[in-house]
């Protein structure tokens, strides 16, 4: 099985080590893995931000990246990114005929990496090893969007020596949102107090999620309080021995 590899801005830019993790499990796992060189933005901030005709212009790009025949699949570490391309890119042309028709050819190969791992390859074991007591942040495309809830939490039960333990509030938004951060900062904040708050009383010590964006927003305000837990993508976890 042959997949493209697509890494969102946030894993490129800020956070290579979920990239390099996710490449590294993929590989185990027998997975030939192609990473187009050309890949920008999937041109979700333009898109969340009403700027449609940037965001199309940003999108046919990505579709020419990623609709070459040999590619049997999509894989992104980070559901909203895989959102923007699998639910969001049709939506997007729903329109302009042509480019709806590459959309939706292309939407269904698109999977977030857990989803890929668990239902497409139908593993949920892959010998990692990693010692700790963690809860998991879905993130708010994946949850509600792509509907992986399971997925993350089977594979990060399959890890020798970590426990997942459940928290409060654990289908509430961190309060990133993208832009939603900058133009309203002050509720931006209150909502990751409201995470960090139910997961200082879950007794975890590490904070796993599969979008390194939530991980950014929580981690950056973790700092501030003082905080010094492991904030780790799933990935990493998978890669651990």
């Amino acid at each position: 099985m042959k997949v493209g590899l697509f890494i969102p801005c946030y894993v490129d830019l800020l956070f290579p080590e979920a990239g390099v993790s996710t490449v590294h499990v993929l590989r185990r796992l027998g997975v030939e893995v192609a990473y187009p060189d050309a890949q920008t933005c999937c041109g979700q901030p333009a898109f969340n931000s009403g700027f449609f005709d940037d965001a199309r212009a940003v999108a046919r790009h990505a579709m020419s990246v990623f609709e070459e025949p040999d590619l049997d699949y999509v894989v992104c570490p980070s559901g909203s990114c895989a959102t923007m391309v699998s639910r969001f890119y049709p939506k997007l042309f729903e329109d302009r005929e042509g480019d709806r028709e590459r959309a939706e050819r292309l939407a269904p190969r698109v999977k977030e990496l857990s989803d890929f791992l668990v239902n497409v390859l139908e593993r949920t074991d892959l010998g990692a090893r990693f010692e700790g007591k963690a809860v998991f942040h879905c993130g708010c495309h994946q949850r509600r969007e792509l509907g992986v809830l399971e997925e993350p939490r089977e594979l990060l039960r399959g890890v020798e020596g970590l426990e997942l333990v459940d928290w409060q509030g654990d289908e509430l938004c961190c309060g990133f949102g993208g832009t939603f951060s900058v133009k309203m900062p002050d509720v931006s904040t209150a909502m990751a107090d409201q995470k960090l708050d139910a997961l200082a009383a879950s007794g975890a010590d590490t904070l796993i999620s599969g979008d390194s964006s939530c991980l950014m927003h929580l981690a950056g305000r973790l700092r501030r309080r003082g905080g010094d837990m492991r904030v780790l993508h799933l990935a990493e976890v998978l890669d651990s021995r």
